[in-house]
């Protein structure tokens, strides 16, 4: 079991920045797929970007390709997402999920795929 949770969420205007962190205890961290996910306000929660453990893989949803990009450090059992001009649709709240493989390069885009969650950061961008 893995225990998620993420900081860094916070009031920003449209075309800032924002850098997600989610910290990872429990068991060994390196071996977990990771990914962010986000609930826009009365919205089903959605993928934004995932990352292999061995850091070789990454994917992002279309609405966030070119502005957002996901890393970790396997060392301090910590993934970041670094958001770059933001904008109002970017609002929601941001998760951190993970999820055990022994597929070094996986990446997960379904949120069903994630067996274990943060609780969840609130990123609000103003127009």
């Amino acid at each position: 079991q893995v225990q998620l949770v993420e900081s860094g969420g916070g009031l920003v205007q449209a075309g800032g920045s924002l850098r997600l962190s989610c910290a990872a205890s429990g068991r060994t961290f390196s071996i977990y797929a990771m990914g962010w996910l986000r609930q826009p306000p009365g919205k089903e929660r959605e993928f934004v970007a995932a990352i292999s453990w061995s850091s070789g893989n990454t994917y992002y949803a279309d609405p966030v390709k070119g502005r957002f990009t996901i890393s970790r450090d396997n060392a301090k059992n910590t993934v970041h997402l670094q958001m770059n001009s933001l904008k109002p649709e970017d609002t929601a709240v941001y998760y951190c999920a993970a999820d055990p493989t022994s597929n070094r390069n996986v990446v997960h885009t379904g949120r069903y795929e994630y067996d274990y969650w943060g609780q969840g950061t609130q990123v609000t961008v103003s127009s």
